[in-house]
């Protein structure tokens, strides 16, 4: 690493402040890993090396024991998501009700497989266990936004949804 890549900052300045605060909140600091990763990936896509590297110098442990709790979870990325990241649940709820018919319908439609990303960059598909929202299957989770009760004929619609957010103001499904 050469200097001047230390110097950089990984983090904006609110959300390094974010930080300060989290470990501040915990009487442990380490209980603040999973939360800090969280809003890391937020702002800055994805986990990257210099990501977990300053996770592990902010709480006191190494980037191992940062990267062994971040491969736990399913929703924490190691590599770059789309600008809209969908998860399409197929877990039993939702398999049952159509899940992997949905999921098949957003490969189709964004000539992507699995945990790719379209070639503009902004989208990326994900098959996940549960979002729980098991009463509504099938759904899926576009960033933080729910989709429920789906088909596989409302797919294009909602990827229009996101293309084109101005147009389809109001709209939501």
């Amino acid at each position: 690493m050469s200097a001047n890549s230390e110097t950089l900052p990984v983090f904006s300045s609110a959300l390094a402040t974010r930080f300060d605060a989290l470990v501040e909140k915990y009487p442990v600091k380490r209980s603040a890993l999973v939360p800090m990763l969280l809003y890391a990936q937020d702002e800055v896509g994805y986990l990257s090396d210099a990501v977990i590297a300053e996770v592990a110098r902010r709480i006191g442990i190494t980037e191992l024991e940062v990267r062994n709790v971040a491969t736990y979870y399913s929703m924490l990325r190691f590599k770059p998501a789309g600008k809209f990241n969908i998860q399409v649940c197929t877990n039993i709820a939702c398999m049952l009700r159509g899940g992997y018919e949905i999921y098949e319908r957003f490969q189709q439609e964004l000539g992507i497989g699995p945990k790719g990303v379209t070639p503009d960059g902004l989208f990326s598909l994900e098959e996940v266990e549960c979002i729980g929202a098991c009463c509504w299957a099938p759904a899926i989770q576009v960033n933080y936004d729910f989709h429920d009760e789906l088909d596989p004929d409302l797919v294009p619609g909602i990827l229009d949804q996101y293309r084109n957010p101005i147009q389809n103001k109001g709209k939501n499904a």
